[in-house]
């Protein structure tokens, strides 16, 4: 694991996961480049490996075996991951329009996205076929394929709609699959038809005829019929209509045609060519603008090559390089793409047959010495090499900009005080960028000169107050603006407050202006974009500048005095419901050390997003007499507070804790948190310890928790309907972690069975 320290002083963005960009992130997180900032912007966080897709359609590779996890490798590159779809560019601005987030500023792009199918003319296949890219999607649609054939009676018919290498491979793996599971369910594989058709004269027409002849021949034994000659010309659930009138009866239709490419780089005003892909020079390099390179599938050569895995492998080192000279002004390396290259397809069932010029061969061999190849490939971007820290931060010498080079002379050093605030300039930029919120009972807000935000308190009401102020735990600023407006939110909902306003505090990395400018602003649009929906409003705050990113919020909430939910109120009889999972902290303590799984992140991430003011809606609803969000202190450290002020005693169901995917298996690796030590002192407050510490599950009763869930005492004869309410409305893993009994003999007040 790398952290780049250097002051930036150009953005590089890599739009996608493709194979090329994965090459990129290994080389520059070996050899990074001072003072250049990486962000990978991915609507994907594993990228399936094209090489092994059919073999794990297959059945013979596990889902881990052929996906790249972009999370550890972004980790390792030291760039920011932003998991989010590109929706468009702005070329002049040099910027990024991503969905659901502010735009991206670069110096440097690189796209490698991939390409889709082209069924864009060809009505019905986004709604009845099952297209083979997106892959991500391909997966999910072929998960419910499966499903449908096993749940099915009688004849089944598949049709494979495009001859090339990538249908054929599907053609022959899907079968394959799908009649193990019948064997398996001890169904008859015998009721499968499987068909395909292609415009072409024959499958494989890219490839000599010595293994169009082999495929044909594996074809008929496997009793697939082709079609050739044939184009589709629309889907229907029914099968597939045909250029000549005829009708293709199918209850499924795989779709695997010629390559097309997203619309948004045409309309943002990019060389393309006649299919949409970017034109580009030998250099991997945009034929219209500089700044902007491209490699893979969705990179039109000045020779074109079949849209095919191999060549944007080897466009990685060069794609690196080139993207490194850029940075610091140094010549930049042609791409000169093979002429033949060894093509080893898969037949489905552990056989392959090789390709290269006019040579082909077959045999179970071939598909072994594929399977070396292709592991050999995936072992270098999931096993990582450790990498030495850098030993203090250093300026940008080695990118070439002499105006950034002499505005960073003055970073040098630093003043403290208020010489460390954000400029006035910057932070009148930015909360100009802000949306303007009101509310009648923020009489001075921060569209006000003022010294101070005036709130005013109506009139049967209370105030209450708290504030959260943390490091930033991920490389996303806006997520992390966000989550920490949840995280700090999370007070106001566990005493049953309505939001009202909010005092930010922002402490933003030295850096460049704009760099400065950006960072604030994004961090503080995710904050809005979670307090918008309350009906909170941002009021004021404070910002400076300092070694590392962090964000906090002090918040105001009002409420009734007679309704305020106090840790005091717990009733024995009552049951403990958790509305959220739990493992945040382990789990980011984990990819800290590049050991997390991207989705693991990702579905902490998600879970840390979601609010919690509706829970509390919930828990008021059905009659909650006590409630606290699960923070910093983990689920023991809150309930001994709980218990202690109610003078009652809890029992907790560990089988019952809903756990966030990935926390078992990284505390099971001894990856916890640095807090957890000082919580784990509390076990003491745990009856018969000994037998308790031995459930697996047992360290993250103590895992600290950032914008956890509430954990609420509800009485017994509520907890259903509370449970079913709190489900309807989002929060899918709530559930009953124990119940509150009487205040016994004993000196710890929680007990586990």
């Amino acid at each position: 694991m790398k952290s780049n320290s250097s002051v930036v002083v150009k953005d590089l963005v890599l739009v996608g996961g493709g194979h090329a960009h994965v090459a990129v992130l290994k080389r520059l997180g070996m050899k990074p480049v001072p003072g250049l900032r990486i962000t990978l912007v991915t609507r994907d966080i594993h990228t399936p490996y094209s090489g092994m897709l059919p073999g794990y359609v297959a059945g013979l590779y596990d889902y881990d075996d052929c996906h790249i996890d972009l999370g550890p490798l972004a980790r390792f590159a030291g760039a920011r991951l932003y998991h989010a779809s590109v929706e468009q560019l702005d070329l002049g601005n040099q910027q990024i329009l991503a969905s659901h987030r502010p735009p991206i500023h670069y110096d440097l792009l690189s796209i490698n996205t991939g390409s889709r199918p082209g069924s864009i003319d060809v009505p019905g296949v986004d709604e009845f076929a099952l297209a083979a890219k997106p892959i991500d999607r391909f997966l999910i649609k072929w998960q419910q394929l499966v499903s449908r054939v096993l749940n099915s009676s009688g004849p089944f018919r598949i049709l494979v709609v495009g001859g090339g290498a990538g249908g054929v491979e599907l053609a022959l793996s899907t079968q394959h699959r799908l009649q193990q599971a019948l064997v398996k369910a001890g169904g008859d594989p015998g009721r499968l038809h499987y068909s395909l058709v292609t415009q072409s004269e024959g499958i494989m027409f890219m490839h000599n005829p010595g293994v169009r002849q082999r495929f044909e021949r594996i074809f008929n034994e496997r009793h697939i019929q082709i079609q050739t000659n044939r184009r589709v010309i629309e889907v229907s659930a029914q099968g597939a209509r045909l250029d000549d009138g005829s009708q293709l009866d199918a209850d499924a239709i795989i779709w695997v045609t010629t390559a097309s490419a997203p619309s948004w780089l045409a309309a943002s005003g990019l060389a393309v060519d006649e299919a949409g892909f970017v034109r580009v020079d030998k250099q991997l390099r945009s034929i219209s603008h500089p700044a902007v390179f491209a490699a893979g599938d969705i990179a039109a050569l000045p020779n074109p090559r079949p849209k095919s895995g191999v060549f944007a492998v080897r466009q990685g080192p060069i794609l690196a390089h080139n993207l490194r000279a850029a940075a610091s002004g140094q010549a930049l390396r042609p791409y000169r793409p093979q002429k033949n290259f060894l093509g080893l397809i898969s037949t489905g069932n552990r056989y392959a047959i090789a390709s290269h010029g006019n040579w082909s061969h077959e045999s179970a061999t071939l598909w072994r010495l594929k399977n070396w190849i292709d592991k050999r490939f995936m072992r270098q971007f999931n096993e990582l090499p450790k990498m030495a820290e850098p030993e203090s931060p250093e300026l940008a010498s080695g990118i070439a900009d002499a105006k950034a080079i002499k505005e960073l002379s003055t970073l040098a050093m630093r003043c403290g005080g208020c010489g460390a605030k954000v400029g006035a300039t910057v932070l009148n930029r930015v909360m100009q960028r802000l949306p303007n919120q009101q509310r009648d009972d923020v009489l001075i807000g921060r569209d006000g000169a003022d010294d101070c935000a005036m709130l005013a308190v109506p009139d049967g009401k209370v105030m209450v107050q708290s504030v959260d102020y943390f490091r930033a735990f991920i490389d996303d600023t806006y997520t992390f603006g966000a989550i920490a407006a949840n995280h700090a939110m999370g007070d106001l909902y566990a005493m049953g407050a309505e939001p009202q306003s909010v005092l930010a505090i922002a402490t933003v990395p030295y850096g460049r202006e704009r760099v400065v400018e950006e960072t604030l602003y994004d961090v503080l649009a995710g904050a809005l974009h979670t307090l918008e929906p309350t009906g909170a409003v941002l009021a004021g705050g404070h910002s400076s500048e300092g070694a590392e990113l962090a964000f906090g919020l002090t918040v105001n909430g009002l409420i009734d005095p007679d309704r305020v939910w106090r840790k005091s109120g717990l009733q024995a009889g009552d049951v403990l419901i958790l509305t959220k999972p739990v493992g945040t902290g382990t789990l980011f303590a984990a990819d800290m050390r590049g050991k997390a799984k991207g989705r693991w992140v990702d579905a902490a991430i998600t879970s840390m997003l979601q609010s919690s003011q509706q829970a509390a809606a919930c828990l008021q609803q059905f009659g909650a007499s006590a409630c606290t969000d699960l923070t910093g202190f983990g689920i023991v450290g809150h309930l001994i507070e709980m218990t202690k002020a109610s003078q009652v005693d809890a029992v907790l169901d560990l089988d019952a804790l809903p756990l966030l995917d990935g926390a078992l298996d990284t505390v099971a690796a001894g990856i916890l948190s640095s807090l957890q030590p000082q919580n784990l002192r509390l076990r003491r407050a745990i009856q018969d310890i000994e037998h308790s510490a031995r459930h697996p599950a047992f360290p993250l009763l103590f895992d600290p928790q950032t914008a956890g869930g509430l954990l609420a005492g509800v009485p017994s004869k509520q907890a259903d309907a509370c449970i079913l309410a709190l489900r309807e409305r989002g929060y899918r893993e709530a559930v009953i972690i124990g119940r509150i009994e009487p205040l016994s003999d004993q000196q710890a007040p929680i007990r586990i069975e």
